[in-house]
């Protein structure tokens, strides 16, 4: 039901996408100033993924959830009222906020909802959920857009209205069990105090090794298509056909994919393996770019994003204990925000200055070096958990 939940919420969401065309077109921005507009909603990200994680712990997921769905709504309505750049920039930030909050909440109720043995295959199945969502969203903001961008912030604000009911409706008494059934473990942790995760230095390590990570993959979403436009010479539908093939291939392959690693593969080899992938399909990019290798080379990043994402957060599930696993999913999800800040301006900038070429290389170089950073970094980063859990389990018993 919480994939379901995200599928209803990120098939909603059909704003950002056209965002930028809207401000051109319609409010007669520069393309600078939307370009500025734009970045206050990563700005947002980063600050709501750090509200969300710390107010989870102090509130609980479920109220986290449903509040950050339903304030969504009059944000979205409120859009097309605000025609100036920083009015525009304004609503654009606090929407944002409101918005990521539910990302780290999301994390926490998959731990909590999930066996411990089935955690990485639930964060298989949201993700699933959240690249169908995607899949199906800008194609109806197209359709929505060409009859009128009121409509679809209209639109978007009814996507999280239901995404929001419908939580609230399955959820509601769910929630009330679990929070009598955990109030013994709850109270035992207490007396644990555990830490906070900006107190972590391993964590820490691992969140920019995330960091970097994500500053390679989000090319994904700037650079590669200016690369297939501008470069490569191939079409607007083209283009729109290998993004959409890319969405079909995990929608196809993560779950059983996940299921291979997870019987096989040890998570510091997983996220090896995954990075050193991705980082593959880039570099190859830089030696030919024909429609075979464009195809070739998304297959790989797309089976290197599977080993590679849903892993990042079963990880950050286990380093963290009992009654902080929302500020260790805000924190991971800040590395990732921070990430889709920066990488647009470092990504153009490269190959605006060197060439494609270099960029494609660099990130080629720089991912082989996170990867092996992570099959070192994971296994040294929870080998103390099992202590720490045993110690725990004599606590509760």
């Amino acid at each position: 039901m919480l994939a379901l939940v995200m599928l209803i919420n990120r098939s909603g969401s059909m704003v950002l996408p056209f965002l930028g065309v809207y401000m051109i077109s319609q409010l007669h921005f520069s393309i600078e100033n939307s370009g500025i507009v734009l970045s206050f909603f990563g700005i947002g990200s980063v600050l709501g993924s750090w509200l969300g994680g710390m107010i989870t712990d102090k509130i609980g997921e479920y109220h986290v959830q449903y509040l950050s769905l339903l304030l969504s709504v009059p944000l979205f309505c409120m859009i097309p009222l605000f025609r100036t750049e920083v009015g525009l920039a304004g609503i654009i930030l606090a929407q944002s906020i409101v918005s990521e909050t539910f990302r780290p909440a999301n994390s926490v109720a998959i731990t909590k909802y999930a066996k411990p043995e089935n955690i990485t295959r639930a964060f298989s199945l949201n993700r699933m959920a959240v690249n169908l969502g995607f899949s199906i969203g800008p194609a109806l903001g197209g359709i929505l857009s060409a009859i009128s961008y009121e409509f679809l912030f209209f639109s978007n604000a009814l996507g999280a209205l239901l995404a929001g009911l419908m939580y609230i409706w399955f959820f509601r008494k769910r929630n009330k069990l679990s929070v009598r059934k955990a109030k013994k473990v709850k109270e035992a942790i207490v007396v644990k105090k555990e830490n906070s995760p900006y107190k972590d230095g391993k964590f820490m390590i691992y969140c920019v090794c995330c960091m970097l990570f994500s500053i390679c993959f989000f090319q994904l979403f700037s650079t590669l298509t200016m690369f297939y436009k501008d470069i490569a010479h191939i079409s607007q539908q083209s283009i729109g056909y290998i993004l959409g093939y890319s969405g079909f291939l995990i929608v196809l392959l993560e779950m059983s994919f996940v299921q291979i690693a997870e019987k096989y593969f040890k998570l510091g080899f997983a996220l090896f393996l995954g990075t050193f992938l991705c980082g593959f399909s880039y570099a190859m990019l830089a030696f030919d770019y024909s429609m075979i290798t464009l195809m070739v080379s998304m297959t790989i990043l797309c089976i290197g994003e599977i080993w590679t994402l849903p892993f990042m957060a079963t990880i950050t599930a286990l380093r963290s204990g009992k009654n902080n696993k929302g500020a260790y999913m805000g924190l991971n999800g800040i590395s990732f925000s921070i990430a889709f800040v920066i990488t647009p301006y470092i990504g153009t900038l490269i190959a605006e200055k060197y060439g494609f070429n270099t960029l494609w290389i660099g990130t080629g170089a720089l991912a082989v070096l996170i990867a092996i950073a992570f099959y070192f970094i994971i296994p040294w980063m929870l080998k103390d958990k099992a202590a720490d859990e045993e110690n725990e389990a004599n606590i509760i018993s």
